[in-house]
């Protein structure tokens, strides 16, 4: 019989649903059972495409002996991260404080007032490798419930005391400047893998915002090494494992620092991201490797992750059935090869052909002798009409295998992220299909997902809108993808919703010295209200924040828009020289800060070549953080626009810095010198 998730919209809370345990949603309902009955709660923290989350859902939470003790002695609560990262926040630093590691899933034992007092990520069903089994860490925690109850009250309320003191002091006075900018270039330039690209060592992740700061900071300085590690990593990459070399799109990370092995799964924030990476790396060197994968990447996430709705779903998962009917699944099943299989579809000679070309081996790369698809650097010049006739025969052939599952829920940041991609990559180039399919995003997102006073929710699926309150990463990342759509698609309607959604981070999410919090003034109060400026898998909501501010005052000449995008970046300053792996989108928008942002205006009547050849132009300028207003002069689409006549009845581009503006232009290549480096 299902359990209370079976009314749920998250993928990941309803493949819960069968489960023998009597799962409660994350709900004030869940807590009032554990007090009515007088037992803790466990708080079970997942996601659909999470590997050892199915796991250990199949090997204790479809358990009738596990599931069996739990309903006796606790109250279950499941939560989806990416529904509530709010509450995943909050009980990740508890137990990254408290164990020094983290991850998902994860599962933290709290009292009925929501206290941590136990932590944990994976447990098996049995001891091994020194871990305790899942068994008996239930038995421990209700025998220390039920004997040691006032040293457990203790330890859960010392934990949130410590919590409460995490608010994080202010990062600092004054916005980050060349200073900080250099330093955290050399920080970077020591973290660099010379021989692989990207930074660190294994697991290696796509270091997509880290790479936005390198090439702005190039195109404003000129600094060639951030340029060379930028394109180098951008190659390493799209040659890798990581990239799906038959259909395109990025998996989460390598497990090793090759880019070999990927973690299968395929997030949409991570294509998004990369997808706009690559078309600023073409857009600075006219690499033919960098438009391809930009263009395969936005053409993956339409293909692959948009939903009959006009949005874009969360994630494709790493594991799918394997093809031989027997129902197991595998991770990476559906994209890895052996050699035997690439005969079968492409023939012997073929066969041998492909395995040169993609680094497959006898032995195989990957697990059970099949090896993940590479673009080794060896593999020398190769026939083009060869190589596309391979890959579309392959591409077929992996189609008739059982697909990863797909979480469809639509969250509002990660959407916001792929309209930006999708708006930019459509309007570099001239693809008004991908400018389109941003549209159907943003509206939809409107439509659904924003009330009437512009309040976002974070979710929804299948056109009906989840019951959670947008967080500062959903208003943030959702104004940036309107403002891109707005530079590209020459309507001001989005500029204007853009603005309502960061009048409301003013409002609600803004503390009195500049400090952004993750949650709303008005938000459901949890042990700690969670704050958090460094960017990981994706821009943290205060560092998108900052930059869509920056953003819409440039658009606006707002003086509070842009004061308060200052204030914001005083935490880059304090953390960019020190952790600037993990500040990267701080650091971008603080190039653009320091560049003006340009300011651009482009008049003309709309469908008139030599505007249309401007207004891309523009576009395409490298001056980091410009905005772009194109329309027809003296509109009221956008402020820009305002008092820019045409020039001797030709289309022309105004462009201002720094409170100047230079002549008008009307030829092509006059406008590109005017958003090149400028010294």
């Amino acid at each position: 019989m299902p359990n209370r998730l079976a009314h749920e919209t998250s993928p990941y809370l309803l493949q819960h649903a069968d489960n023998p345990v009597d799962w409660w949603p994350w709900s004030s309902e869940a807590f009032e059972e554990a007090r009515r009955r007088g037992v803790p709660v466990l708080l079970s923290v997942g996601y659909s495409s999470c590997h050892w989350c199915h796991v250990m859902a199949h090997e204790s939470f479809e358990d009738d002996g596990t599931a069996a003790y739990l309903n006796e002695h606790f109250v279950s609560v499941k939560v989806d991260r990416e529904e509530r990262p709010d509450v995943d926040a909050v009980y990740m630093e508890a137990v990254q404080s408290a164990t020094g590691q983290g991850g998902w899933p994860m599962t933290v034992f709290l009292t009925p007032g929501a206290e941590p007092f136990y932590f944990g990520t994976y447990f098996p069903p049995a001891p091994r490798h020194g871990m305790p089994s899942f068994r008996q860490i239930l038995e421990g925690v209700t025998a220390a419930w039920t004997d040691r109850r006032g040293e457990v009250d203790e330890v859960a309320g010392k934990i949130v005391r410590d919590l409460a003191g995490r608010t994080l002091a202010y990062g600092g006075q004054g916005t980050p400047g060349e200073e900080e900018l250099a330093q955290a270039l050399l920080g970077l330039t020591r973290e660099y893998d010379p021989a692989h690209g990207g930074f660190g060592g294994a697991p290696k992740f796509p270091p997509s915002m880290v790479l936005e700061f390198l090439l702005r900071h190039h195109a404003r300085t000129g600094a060639e090494g951030a340029l060379q590690m930028a394109a180098d990593t951008c190659e390493a990459m799209a040659r890798g494992g990581i990239y799906d070399q038959l259909g395109g799109g990025f998996a989460r990370y390598s497990v090793d620092r090759e880019w070999v092995i990927p973690h299968f799964e395929k997030m949409l924030y991570d294509n998004a991201l990369l997808c706009r990476v690559y078309a600023h790396l073409w857009r600075i060197t006219g690499s033919d490797l960098a438009r391809r994968v930009a263009l395969e990447t936005a053409d993956f996430m339409v293909r692959e992750l948009r939903t009959p709705e006009g949005g874009f779903a969360s994630a494709l998962d790493a594991d799918s059935a394997l093809a031989d009917g027997s129902g197991k699944h595998a991770e990476g099943a559906y994209y890895v090869w052996t050699p035997g299989q690439l005969r079968e579809v492409l023939g012997a000679e073929d066969a041998e052909f492909a395995m040169r070309y993609f680094g497959v081996t006898e032995e195989g790369t990957f697990e059970h002798g099949s090896s993940v698809l590479q673009l080794p650097q060896d593999a020398g010049v190769a026939d083009a009409g060869r190589v596309s006739s391979v890959r579309e025969r392959l591409l077929a052939a992996r189609e008739q295998r059982p697909r990863p599952g797909r979480d469809d829920k639509i969250v509002a940041a990660w959407n916001g992220l792929a309209i930006a991609a999708l708006a930019e990559v459509g309007g570099y180039f001239d693809r008004p299909d991908l400018v389109e399919r941003a549209t159907e995003a943003a509206d939809l997102l409107v439509r659904l997902h924003m009330d009437d006073g512009a309040r976002l929710t974070r979710t929804s699926r299948d056109g009906h809108a989840g019951a959670n309150a947008g967080v500062l990463e959903d208003y943030a990342d959702v104004a940036e993808g309107f403002l891109a759509l707005a530079s590209v698609s020459g309507e001001g309607a989005w500029l204007e919703f853009a603005g309502f959604l960061l009048d409301i981070v003013l409002d609600r999410f803004t503390g009195p010295e500049g400090q952004l919090y993750d949650t709303a003034h008005d938000a459901e109060r949890l042990i700690r209200r969670p704050q958090d400026p460094t960017d990981n898998a994706a821009p943290s909501g205060w560092t998108a924040a900052a930059g869509a501010l920056l953003s819409y005052a440039a658009h606006t000449g707002s003086e509070t828009h842009r004061t308060e995008a200052e204030r914001a970046l005083g935490v880059v300053k304090a953390l960019g020289p020190r952790a600037p792996r993990f500040t990267g989108w701080g650091l971008a928008t603080a190039e653009a800060l320091l560049d003006g942002p340009r300011e651009v205006a482009v008049v003309g009547v709309p469908g008139d070549a030599g505007m249309r050849n401007l207004h891309k132009a523009a576009l395409l300028g490298t001056a980091p953080g410009a905005v772009v207003a194109a329309g027809a002069p003296g509109g009221d689409e956008f402020p820009l626009l305002a008092d820019r006549p045409l020039v001797d009845g030709k289309p022309a581009a105004y462009v201002c810095r720094h409170f100047v503006c230079a002549a008008p232009v009307t030829e092509v290549e006059a406008l590109r010198g005017e958003l090149g480096p400028q010294g």
